[in-house]
């Protein structure tokens, strides 16, 4: 069933930042920092992946995912839906379903064996692809897989994702110079004023968190 009536985007926000906090998908912790992919230092961690073992809350975002896409993509944008490997492929098979859409994947790289493919599934040239994502930090990895699904002739100008940090300015700029428009339910904005309002950790860490969200790079570099 496709959605087509919902909240607006600031209520669609609090309430996946608020399901997010619910599933202890959302990690706090400024004095033993996090170390993300990067490498750099962070009081914050998200598992988005965690929310596939909650079908109320997994079923919920989908719709609010499929039904922002189409509010600002558009109902007929889409050919095809392409997960991003991994973590993007069981919300892409999601929000293909919902569109009632043909579904493939991204490989990080090319598979290294017998056909050595990087997309899986059907996606034909011509195609207008929507990436499905769990999640963006600095949009780098959104890059690497729209370049694999425009090798194939295909078109994408289109990713969409759970959740979007939403704290370095480059991110969108990023993505628009690559002829990528982000979607996106909620930002660690979000996710800070529902845990002050839900009360989820103590003051001290959400003022910590809150200094990291305002300068990131500082916060980070005086830490490294």
């Amino acid at each position: 069933m496709i959605p087509t009536s919902f909240p607006d985007k600031a209520e669609i926000a609090r309430l996946t930042a608020g399901m997010l906090l619910e599933v202890e998908a959302v990690h706090f912790n400024a004095r033993d920092p996090f170390t993300l992919a990067s490498g750099l230092p962070s009081p914050t961690y998200i598992d988005c992946r965690k929310l596939i073992s909650f079908p109320r809350v997994r079923t919920t975002l989908m719709d609010f995912l499929t039904v922002t896409v189409m509010r600002e993509a558009g109902f007929e944008a889409f050919d095809n839906i392409a997960g991003g490997e991994t973590a993007g492929i069981p919300f892409g098979a999601l929000v293909a379903e919902r569109l009632a859409l043909p579904m493939s994947y991204v490989r990080k790289k090319p598979k290294g064996y017998g056909r050595n493919a990087q997309i899986e599934g059907v996606m034909s040239e011509g195609d207008r692809v929507l990436l499905v994502e769990d999640l963006t930090t600095d949009g780098g990895s959104k890059l690497k897989f729209v370049d694999a699904i425009r090798k194939t002739g295909a078109t994408c100008g289109h990713t969409a994702v759970i959740f979007y940090y939403g704290i370095f300015s480059e991110t969108e700029a990023n993505l628009a110079d690559h002829g990528v428009k982000l979607h996106h339910l909620c930002t660690w904005w979000d996710v800070l004023a529902e845990a002050r309002a839900r009360g989820s950790f103590d003051a001290e860490t959400l003022e910590a968190v809150e200094s990291f969200l305002n300068d990131p790079r500082a916060w980070q570099a005086a830490r490294s």
